[in-house]
């Protein structure tokens, strides 16, 4: 499975795709922030991605809302990985398009099964 990872720390990125190496998701890509996410979704296929909330140029909402916005991706399950634990937010996240969301910091087991749930069928 192809995953993409927006995330403008890119120790965070290390992070997250040391993560899903260790639990056999191979192939990452990553972006340092939604408006790069943007562009590399027009020139790689991914299967899944996995966004942060807080970045610079575009926000991990407004990524979404273009993710959503677009006929060839708005089909990808979307997890938001994030320091923003407030119910609030995380509503805000699920209006946006989310499938799942992760509060930092995260275990490996919390990410595998927030990607297994983003992944089931509606």
């Amino acid at each position: 499975m192809r995953i993409l990872v927006v995330d403008d720390s890119s120790t965070m990125r290390r992070i997250i795709i040391n993560t899903l190496n260790k639990l056999g998701y191979k192939e990452c890509h990553e972006a340092a922030n939604g408006r790069e996410g943007v562009e590399r979704l027009a020139t790689i296929q991914v299967d899944m991605v996995i966004t942060d909330w807080n970045m610079p140029e575009m926000s991990g909402i407004e990524f979404i809302k273009a993710v959503r916005g677009n006929e060839a991706t708005k089909h990808l399950p979307v997890l938001m990985v994030t320091t923003n634990a407030a119910q609030d937010d995380i509503v805000q996240a699920l209006h946006a398009g989310v499938n799942n969301y992760v509060v930092k910091p995260f275990t490996p087991d919390t990410i595998k099964d927030k990607i297994e749930a983003a992944l089931k069928p509606a």
